[in-house]
């Protein structure tokens, strides 16, 4: 049942995701006078599609996909033969015939709404479940925040003079610079003190701790806290994000640690495993509620993430495509075609490596755990 539930909601979040993105492609193309051919959410063959005002919409069966192509785009027109009722070929309305600038609109608008869709659930679920601020309710003894005199009620202000805005910023800064002495400003009874920690490792979690307890999630927060509070989660989200990739190419983390669409559904089937384990006392209804709770929790990654990735300027993405347009609007002309098509091909190419390279490792966590 749970794998059902699990498979479910992978694909409702990987189409909630990729159709924000597209959409963002979509209304910006719209409100500057690009004709869009089609919209479409998933790839391979279509269930359904109609066709309106000459653009035609589908869903189609691979759910891990979608698209808004654009009249014009990369040099396409539509065969006027094809089965699309009064297609627009119209080249005034062609992508590639608008200003640079309205060319580059479009393209960021995708990653801008992933980006939009990241803060607005962000911002949802501090709402629904509150802010876990930088309190402290409990310090471990024998740790190093006790010996450094850190107590209950303290609350955490900044490390190494990095803000800190929610008790995530904290475990992620602890776990990111590991066993290094951390310069700790704290707030107690409204006044600042300073200190210094160093992490010690915990071989039974696998990671290093300072010894100190989350205070747990403020709820009595007015508007514009909430506000406040979504925005943290949000950024901190897109900071995972960032400092990933960076560790990517630093070294620090490999290939054998991304994961595809096979990674995602086993991150959502955990998810769903032990949200359901948690509250297997409680009603139906209980475990719902928080089983969604997770599952929005985890669409603010993921949305963060694809915008993110899209920006990379990287062929054959969002990103590529960008850094081309840039160059046009610094040049004063656009690249030389044939230039762009090497390059957008690789890209492709190099994309579709990755994405065996990520799928092969999804299949062999799966079948072969180490």
């Amino acid at each position: 049942m749970s794998t059902a539930v699990s498979i479910i909601a992978l694909i409702v979040i990987l189409g909630l995701v990729i159709f924000i993105h597209e959409f963002g492609h979509y209304i910006l193309a719209k409100k500057n006078g690009v004709g869009v051919v089609e919209f479409a959410i998933g790839v391979g063959p279509s269930i359904f599609s109609w066709v309106r005002n000459g653009t035609r919409y589908a869903v189609k069966w691979i759910p891990f996909g979608g698209y808004c192509m654009m009249l014009g785009e990369d040099q396409y027109f539509p065969d006027p033969d094809a089965d699309a009722e009064n297609p627009d070929i119209d080249e005034d309305r062609a992508f590639s015939k608008k200003p640079v600038w309205v060319r580059i609109a479009v393209i960021v608008a995708g990653p801008a709404f992933n980006f939009l869709l990241a803060l607005v659930l962000a911002v949802v679920l501090t709402a629904l479940i509150g802010a876990s601020t930088t309190g402290i309710s409990g310090v471990t003894p024998g740790y190093p925040a006790d010996e450094a005199g850190l107590m209950t009620g303290d609350e955490i202000v900044k490390l190494d003079g990095k803000s800190m805005h929610i008790f995530s910023d904290v475990s992620l800064y602890i776990a990111l610079h590991e066993g290094e002495p951390l310069e700790v400003t704290y707030k107690r009874n409204g006044e600042l003190h300073e200190t210094t920690i160093v992490p010690v490792f915990d071989k039974e979690a696998g990671r290093y701790y300072i010894g100190i307890s989350s205070a747990g999630r403020r709820t009595d927060l007015n508007a514009l806290e909430i506000l406040k509070y979504g925005f943290y989660e949000f950024t901190y989200d897109t900071g995972v994000v960032f400092k990933s990739l960076g560790m990517l190419f630093t070294g620090k983390a490999g290939l054998n640690d991304l994961s595809g669409p096979v990674g995602m559904a086993g991150i959502v089937d955990d998810i769903v495993t032990e949200v359901t384990d948690d509250t297997k006392n409680e009603s139906f209804w209980t475990t719902a509620y928080w089983v969604i709770i997770n599952l929005l929790s985890f669409t603010v990654l993921i949305s963060a993430n694809l915008g993110i990735m899209n920006l990379l300027p990287i062929p054959a993405v969002d990103g590529g495509r960008l850094v081309f347009l840039l160059l046009e609007a610094v040049r004063g002309k656009p690249v030389e075609k044939k230039m762009e098509g090497i390059v957008t091909v690789v890209g492709f190419i190099f994309l579709a490596i990755l994405m065996v390279v990520v799928l092969f490792n999804d299949i062999r966590k799966v079948f072969f755990p180490v």
